[in-house]
């Protein structure tokens, strides 16, 4: 194997991990119906309207071949009847005017129909997302969770604001074309529509090929934006390691096969227009000559055969539009086959029916033998029970991969327990409203996330009510007031996303200010202090006292300075719990507990 196929393989493999699967389906007018469904709100307004308007325009291209054939030539021009020519003239131009007036109409109002049900449906599908749990995220790239909300929806806009009318209209101009044909002269309609069976049975053959490949398109657009995402996030790990070259052949190769994978699926669709312009081509040659000897025949009128020629040119154009319609269904198909496996995924964490409300929480915390896996093969925790008094500070700590988060995931309610029973004030979290649940818990993790926005905006996250003193009040409280005074804006300072123009402390502190100002029965201190300089430990150490007065709190540390005054301390090892007791009583017991401090203590030595 090449060096190059070495890399495209490692890089397949790779992304097995974070990006979607195909979805495979078959076609359906079921799940289409379920798409159109959007439409249901504008009914009674933009959608009737439209069809109107379509009608209005359709009829009249239905009726001047008419008035041109068998009125205008038949009888005006046979009987040399200039009156009557005047009045089609004016007739005709009335009717075009009418139709006019109706395609401004039918454009006007279905681009308003289309952008509202792209804009319901995109709404519905972000904030089915934001109810998902942990563990949909887990097992998805950030990149192709993206491509669902944007492009997928995208996809749709052409259906929503041109096709469907289109299709509409197209069926009912074929419809009524055929009907007037045969009603003019039922041989020569018979004749030239006998090629529409073949056409027909080519577009079957056809139509498979043609799905799949916009599926797989879109599967690749999902594995380009979820590099680009991955790319922007670690560019500093990739300039670090100096992997830009090696970055960029990468990105090449999921860039060609995004090119690859459309040009393929265009290629394929394209496939529809020659297949039209043959049958065009056929039926006009039937038309010219079978149409020319039902004329020596005495069947028909030439009024007659130059109406048959107008609908020939209208025949074709609706039946060519209906094919590139259907390459618009099988786009909007593969489109909506991955929006909806995203609005049909369920929370793994679910509410009952009637579930209690949090109105006050003590804060008393219970772990009754609880099991959890993240992946119903590698047990995360074992049979873990502990308890936590209201107003009580407990410390996890142990190696990586030991439990500590895990605990933490499962107060939250991030995640349900395989086994076992996590309890708050003696409900079961499982018969609990998760809003009333997370409004109560504040989490601080080592990684803090800053929204685009100011200062102010980011403080006041988790409680939007609060005022501009309180704000900064929580700040004071925490130390954080401080540098934002020093920034050029103070608190109406704009920050770039995740916080770009922060150091990792000051992300921190803004990081307590926002839990401080959420005013929690629980708090949650995730490695909250392992990222913050000395200096800004001590103003953390000093804010502590506050935040944590009067609450419930966890907290996860590797270092072990900052939980020395916590109320029981808990080591974990590889999912179990070894050791528990305050600091005093673990290290008189000289046991894990002990082996940690000792070692972290050598290593300040060393230092």
């Amino acid at each position: 194997m090449s060096k190059s196929n070495t890399k495209q393989s490692s890089h397949l493999k790779r992304f097995s991990y974070t990006v979607d699967r195909a979805v495979e389906k078959p076609f359906n007018w079921q799940q289409m119906l379920r798409l159109l469904a959007y439409l249901k709100p504008y009914s009674k307004s933009y959608l009737p309207g439209a069809i109107i308007a379509m009608l209005v325009s359709t009829a009249v291209r239905l009726i001047v071949p008419i008035l041109i054939g068998k009125v205008a030539i038949d009888i005006a021009v046979a009987n040399k009847d200039t009156t009557l020519l005047t009045y089609l003239v004016i007739g005709i131009s009335v009717l075009y005017l009418l139709s006019y007036v109706g395609n401004t109409l039918r454009i006007k109002w279905v681009n308003v129909l289309g952008q509202n049900v792209i804009y319901d449906l995109r709404k519905h599908l972000f904030s089915h997302v934001q109810r998902l749990s942990h563990r949909f995220f887990d097992s998805r790239s950030e990149g192709s969770i993206l491509v669902r909300i944007m492009n997928d929806i995208n996809s749709l806009q052409e259906l929503f604001t041109n096709g469907i009318i289109n299709l509409l209209m197209d069926i009912v101009m074929l419809t009524g074309i055929i009907v007037i044909l045969i009603a003019l002269s039922p041989k020569l309609a018979l004749a030239i529509m006998v090629i529409i069976p073949l056409m027909f049975y080519i577009s079957t053959k056809l139509r498979r090929n043609i799905r799949r490949s916009w599926q797989y398109t879109r599967i690749q657009q999902s594995r380009l934006n979820s590099h680009l995402n991955e790319s922007i996030q670690g560019i500093r790990i990739t300039q670090s390691f100096t992997q830009e070259k090696e970055n960029t052949e990468f990105f090449e190769g999921v860039n060609q096969d995004n090119y690859d994978s459309f040009n393929d699926a265009v290629k394929k669709s394209a496939m529809f227009s020659p297949v039209v312009e043959m049958c065009n081509a056929i039926g006009t040659i039937i038309l010219i000559s079978y149409g020319a000897f039902l004329i020596l025949q005495g069947d028909i009128q030439i009024g007659t055969f130059v109406t048959f020629a107008f609908f020939l040119g209208m025949f074709w154009e609706p039946i060519s539009r209906l094919g590139q319609m259907y390459n618009q269904l099988l786009m909007a198909m593969a489109a909506s086959e991955r929006i909806f496996e995203f609005l049909d995924e369920q929370p793994n964490v679910k509410e009952i029916e009637n579930p209690h409300v949090f109105n006050n929480m003590r804060g008393q915390i219970e772990f009754n033998q609880v099991q959890f896996s993240y992946d119903n093969e590698r047990i995360a925790l074992h049979d873990i029970s502990l308890s936590v008094k209201e107003g009580e500070t407990i410390a996890l700590v142990g190696h990586t991969g030991s439990g500590k988060s895990s605990i933490a995931n499962l107060i939250s309610r991030f995640y349900d327990p395989t086994k076992g029973s996590v309890k708050i004030d003696d409900y079961d979290l499982r018969e609990v409203e998760l809003k009333s649940l997370r409004e109560r818990i504040s989490v601080v993790l080592q990684d803090t996330f800053i929204f685009s926005g100011n200062i102010m905006e980011n403080i006041r996250f988790g409680r939007p009510e609060a005022t501009d003193q309180e704000v900064i009040e929580a700040a004071k409280v925490v130390g954080a007031d401080d540098f934002i005074a020093r920034l050029a804006n103070g608190y109406q300072t704009e920050v770039e996303e995740r916080g770009s123009i922060l150091s990792a402390g000051e992300k921190q502190l803004l990081s307590f200010a926002r839990a401080l100002l959420a005013d929690p029965s629980i708090l949650i201190l995730d490695e909250a202090t392992a990222s913050i300089d000395t200096e800004t430990e001590v103003k953390i150490q000093k804010a502590l006292g506050r935040l944590l007065k009067g609450r419930t709190a966890i907290m996860i540390a590797h270092r072990l300075s900052t939980i020395r005054e916590a109320d029981n301390i808990f080591v974990l090892e590889n999912g179990r719990i070894l050791e528990s007791g305050n600091h005093d009583e673990l290290i008189a017991l000289k046991g894990e507990y002990f082996d940690l401090v000792k070692s972290q203590f050598q290593m300040l030595d060393a230092i």
